[in-house]
């Protein structure tokens, strides 16, 4: 094992992606995570070939949430597997669970219920929508609760045109950084206390926090907050072009005073900067279109890495628009640390990393993704249980 949460135990009752994502990245920081998992498998096990219908020999978005990690298939609707989980998170550290609260309380795996026997228990309770209102029960998912309902699709989306597709998991992860985050946070207070304590994260409130900027507007300015296409952006030199060769790239001029010399001269177009139309930034907001036809019949003139070489040389901030095929190429990414091997039955896979690095502790995937069940035996046998009691569960149907 290695990472700062070396020697933290955790116990993971989640499926599809919220909860798994959290664990992840507790897992790559070194904890040991055990994966409670119904006897039919967490579903998005078998999502890519009953949704999708692809051919492909692996199931890629399971193996990124859940590599490392032990799995124990339980049935949790008997009262010999409440019982089995319920000794195993008195063993541990940390629960992290998107199960809707009302499961819990029938199972009676509810934070108050656990804590009485556990004190030190960091409970991590993922939902869509807050685990105590009238809404903790709805479904969500992060298309829902995230993508739709905090405003992002929306925000993202021109007047007129269709709303985007949300591509898979987004909300999730973005969630499962802000849990794993309280999670370590809850684990420093009750090093000083000695007591654990209930936290939660939403997707809703995820998906408000990452729209921050623009809801706060709407806040404390009440200003209606519509979406813009590249030809109205509230600043033309924080936007997207495309070069002679048909690729995109993103102008990255936020301080557009500050940068539009640099551009203009990056550009050979002099006579831009003597424009009265495009002088400052508050008329080049209000002759965006104007501008952006300029501009694109500058880029139009090159290809993306003739345009790449100038805009380094002029000190012109800029970003290629990857597309994913590119960003898995892409030697900036593999320098930032982007992707990681992972052990693999066969050797070494390529896999994505979790995104923070420490470099006292450093971290490191724990292992390859778990088989349904592939531990339940194992655990069992650690947490006191011998084999004729083993085999009296899988006939009493607690383990599968």
């Amino acid at each position: 094992m290695s990472g700062p949460l070396e020697g933290i135990r955790v116990v993971e009752i989640g499926l599809w992606v919220a909860a798994p994502s959290t664990t992840l990245i507790l897992c790559d920081w070194g904890a040991e995570v055990i994966k409670i998992e119904p006897p039919t498998g967490d579903p998005l096990r078998g999502w890519v070939a009953s949704m999708t219908g692809w051919a492909i020999p692996s199931n890629s978005p399971f193996e990124l949430d859940n590599r490392g990690k032990r799995s124990m298939a339980l049935n949790l609707e008997s009262e010999e597997g409440r019982t089995i989980a319920r000794t195993l998170i008195d063993k541990a550290d940390v629960l992290v669970t998107n199960v809707r609260p009302r499961v819990l309380e029938t199972t009676g795996l509810t934070y108050e219920r656990l804590r009485e026997t556990n004190r030190g228990l960091v409970y991590c309770q993922m939902t869509g929508y807050g685990p105590d209102g009238p809404n903790r029960d709805r479904a969500a998912y992060d298309v829902g609760a995230f993508w739709a309902r905090a405003g992002v699709a929306a925000a993202l989306t021109p007047k007129g045109a269709a709303l985007p597709h949300q591509r898979g998991g987004m909300g999730d992860h973005v969630a499962g950084c802000s849990a794993a985050g309280a999670i370590c946070a809850a684990l420093l207070a009750r090093s000083r206390t000695g007591e654990g304590q209930r936290v939660s994260v939403s997707l809703l409130r995820t998906g408000v926090y990452m729209m921050g900027w623009d809801i706060s507007i709407a806040l404390r300015v009440k200003l209606p907050i519509e979406a813009y296409d590249r030809h109205h952006a509230v600043n033309p030199l924080i936007s997207c072009y495309q070069a002679g060769d048909g690729r995109w790239f993103w102008l990255l001029l936020l301080q557009g005073d500050r940068h539009w010399p640099d551009l203009c001269r990056a550009i050979e177009r002099e006579d831009l900067q003597r424009d009265p139309r495009f002088a400052d930034i508050s008329l080049r907001l209000q002759n965006a279109p104007r501008l952006v036809e300029e501009l694109d019949r500058v880029f139009a003139i090159k290809s993306l890495d003739e345009w790449g070489q100038v805009f380094d040389r002029e000190n012109v901030w800029w970003a290629p628009v990857n597309s994913i095929n590119e960003v898995v190429n892409d030697p900036v990414a593999q320098e930032a640390g982007a992707f990681v091997d992972v052990p693999g039955p066969e050797g070494p896979i390529q896999g994505v990393a979790t995104p923070a690095d420490f470099y006292g502790t450093p971290w490191q995937p724990q292992g390859y993704v778990p088989e349904l069940g592939q531990h339940t035996e194992e655990i069992l046998l650690e947490l006191g249980y011998d084999w004729d009691r083993i085999v009296a569960l899988k006939e009493g149907g607690a383990i599968p």
